[in-house]
């Protein structure tokens, strides 16, 4: 049945794509637009794991029924309680925001499932999940998941100037998008700062958060910016445009990636789409949000949002407004492609 976990392997699992989520709280909402961003461009089927607190789960069940068969039929998904396999759960579902501590623990809970894509609730996906997918064939033999840097600059990074724990590389790595391995997470070994023959994921955790606890601002991000401290050659790091936050564009625009290629994913953190701060970040929000599921792109997603971005020319997010269309009018318009004019063809075939 729709949002029952599944036991037994299916052969439509394996070439799913598998997107996971927290949400507790009033992350409804949010996580839904993140979710139809999904199913919006996306090509391969895919399958969404979706932790989220007891009284959100008939919501979730409720609001995915609603959407139309055309797009349902394109993923299938399972709904989780919000649990931690180790040390004290409390700790665990108050450290930094509510739940968000759970990622950490799905290597531990999703035995089954070999790879995966995390992403926070605030996210939104402006080309198919099918292209960050790829990059797990990009990872060597001890890559084991992917993550952008948080920042491009080190003199304006928070890492750089106010950590007070180990973190990875120069401005350390922003955990809203993660790509995971999650079969070679289980069957690593990973060095750390306590126990110097390694420990396994799942045994590290717990002492880790202990030992850095009064150190860590950002929570389950300082806690994985510590792990690939230790352990660098596990991580594979994602340019920027995979996980575009307002930090890019607000200290002027500092994502290169972004201006040649556009935003393929973007990261409202900061609470941007629900306040007046980045109305270019707000405005891409509430497009998605209000789009009819069966309306033409172009006309009820793409010119909307045109019209949007011209009311935000005076921010500095919304003085590089190709920066955040460039890759969604590439998008849409192989979205198009397969569904009209491929449709037609084949069609005139007879």
């Amino acid at each position: 049945k729709p949002g029952e976990q599944k036991h037994a392997k299916e052969p439509s699992s394996l070439q799913c794509m598998h997107l996971a989520v927290v949400a507790c709280g009033d992350r409804l909402e949010e996580t839904l637009i993140m979710l139809k961003s999904a199913v919006l461009f996306s090509n391969r089927r895919l399958c969404f794991h979706i932790f989220a607190e007891d009284s959100l789960k008939p919501e979730f069940e409720k609001k995915l029924k609603e959407w139309p068969s055309s797009y349902t039929k394109k993923f299938e998904y399972n709904i989780y309680p919000i649990t931690f396999s180790v040390g004290n759960a409390q700790e665990w579902k108050k450290l930094f925001k509510p739940c968000a501590a759970q990622r950490l623990f799905l290597p531990v809970i999703l035995k089954d499932v070999d790879s995966l894509l995390y992403v926070d609730t605030d996210v939104l996906f402006l080309r198919p999940i099918d292209d960050i997918w790829h990059i797990l064939k990009e990872f060597n033999s001890t890559q084991l998941a992917a993550m952008a840097p948080e920042h491009e600059i080190p003199k304006i990074g928070w890492y750089s100037r106010f950590a007070r724990h180990p973190y990875y590389g120069t401005t350390g790595v922003n955990s809203g998008v993660m790509l995971m391995n999650l079969t070679r997470i289980r069957n690593t070994q990973f060095k750390n700062s306590m126990i110097p023959s390694g420990l396994t994921w799942e045994d590290m955790l717990y002492p880790l958060y202990q030992k850095y606890k009064n150190y860590i601002t950002w929570g389950d991000q300082d806690l994985l910016n510590i792990i690939f401290y230790f352990n660098p050659e596990c991580l594979y790091v994602f340019p920027c445009q995979w996980n575009y936050r307002p930090d890019h564009c607000m200290y002027g625009s500092n994502c290169k990636g972004a201006e040649e290629e556009g935003v393929s994913i973007l990261h409202g953190n900061r609470g941007v789409y629900h306040d007046d701060k980045q109305p270019t970040f707000k405005a891409l929000y509430e497009v998605i949000r209000d789009f009819p599921f069966e309306d033409n792109l172009f006309q009820s997603l793409y010119y909307p949002l045109q019209s949007k971005f011209l009311d935000t020319v005076h921010t500095l997010c919304g003085r590089i407004p190709q920066v955040f269309l460039k890759q969604i009018e590439k998008t849409m318009k192989k979205v198009y492609e397969n569904r009209v004019i491929v449709y037609l063809g084949a069609n005139h075939r007879y």
